[in-house]
């Protein structure tokens, strides 16, 4: 690199740095579980997307090394020339099923499944219409389509419709209402029922993004459409296997057959990357299972998260409203988030701030998330760890 381009990039972190936005990372030298060990010391986790607890299954575990064992490490292909394994073929499938769709295509990660979900199904004839607070996976596939672009407040149906005309009255061909189903900063659950009677109104398509609901959320885990009862009106579903679902790689897309055949054929980061390894597969389709079964482990989940959020509230921290296992404890300013992370790893707490650009400047908080496998002892540590920052930084009494 030219000095002068070294130079900018060092101004750039410098200036990253003077604003508190620094990111920093922490190795983990252990499964990821309710506990993992950092820097030599065991750390209670508080900040991971392990909703079940799934992530260490031993069942799990055991489906990816016999997979492992028998087909090998990986498909060193993409899925078109010779890197589609009957595992693919059994997964796709399985989260078909599983979702009530026709069926289902896998990428790499959700970001990949979003990022390659719009370019081939819409043109520069039709319309998208996004929640202002959708992930940067849709924003980012969105951008890379030629269709025309609208946004609505988030979770604001008066916006929704006023969109909604407006794209119909510049004379759209094909209108999509793009969402999350759970956004995943604050936890809030997408108004989908009204979302998809305005879908009907108007003449539009509904895609809902599940990262955050898929397995833990809804009758058997089935997600936000089946939460609120209007799965029959999602018309197209995109989520991962990376959070509940086992938390190590993976997304995919599901919806009607002709969807997932044009994916199939035109979806750039389906073509371009490589196929998931069989060991992937194998314990995702496991962990389907686990899930789809798996009342127990959602009914610990939402006891955890209710005895969560009513402790932090009876300390005096200001939280957002709601009921996902995403607790957001709101501080404003980036480093008041970063010194309160760094306090509670200090007291045995692993958490992490979020701040700009990953929420609005103003508005950054600690996420909190809960974990069917925590225990009561679990979090009341974390509460007394909670009640000691948040004292010795003057946020509560």
């Amino acid at each position: 690199m030219t000095p002068e381009f070294t130079r900018h990039l060092e101004e750039m972190l410098a200036e990253i740095a003077a604003q508190g936005l620094m990111k920093r990372e922490r190795p983990i030298a252990s499964p990821q579980g309710v506990h993992v060990t950092v820097e030599g010391r065991e750390l209670l986790n508080l900040c991971a997307n392990n909703y079940l607890g799934l992530a260490d299954d031993p069942r799990l575990i055991r489906a990816a090394a016999e997979a492992m064992e028998r087909f090998g490490y990986g498909m060193a292909s993409v899925r078109f020339i010779c890197g589609t394994h009957e595992l693919h073929l059994a997964l796709e499938r399985r989260i078909a099923e599983y979702l009530g769709k026709d069926d289902a295509i896998l990428f790499a990660a959700c970001f990949d499944a979003n990022g390659g979900l719009f370019e081939p199904l819409l043109g520069a004839q039709d319309a998208i219409v996004s929640d202002s607070l959708n992930h940067a996976s849709i924003i980012d596939g969105i951008r890379l389509c030629k269709a025309q672009r609208h946004r609505y407040p988030n979770g604001d149906m008066d916006g929704l419709e006023a969109a909604l005309r407006a794209a119909r009255e510049s004379g759209a061909r094909h209108v999509m209402i793009a969402t999350d189903g759970v956004f995943s900063m604050d936890g809030f659950f997408a108004p989908l029922p009204e979302i998809c009677e305005l879908a009907e109104k108007y003449g539009a398509q509904v895609m809902v993004d599940d990262c955050h609901a898929t397995g833990f959320i809804g009758p058997q885990g089935r997600g936000s459409p089946h939460r609120a009862a209007v799965d029959g009106k999602v018309d197209i579903l995109t989520g991962t296997l990376g959070k509940a679902l086992g938390g190590a790689i993976g997304g995919y897309v599901a919806g009607p057959q002709a969807v997932i055949e044009v994916l199939r054929q035109r979806a750039r980061p389906y073509l371009f990357s490589n196929a998931l390894p069989p060991a992937v597969c194998a314990a995702s389709i496991v962990a389907i299972d686990i899930a789809e079964a798996g009342d127990d482990l959602r009914e610990r989940l939402a006891d955890n998260a209710r005895y969560w959020r009513d402790g932090l509230a009876a300390l005096g921290f200001e939280l957002l409203p709601g009921e996902h296992p995403i607790v957001p404890v709101m501080l404003g300013e980036a480093k008041a988030a970063q010194e309160m992370a760094a306090r509670l790893y200090d007291l045995g707490v692993y958490v992490s701030g979020f701040f700009y650009p990953v929420v609005p400047k103003g508005l950054a908080r600690i996420r909190t998330q809960m974990n069917a496998r925590l225990t009561r002892d679990d979090l009341d540590r974390g509460l007394e760890a909670f009640a000691a920052a948040g004292r010795a930084m003057g946020i509560v009494s």
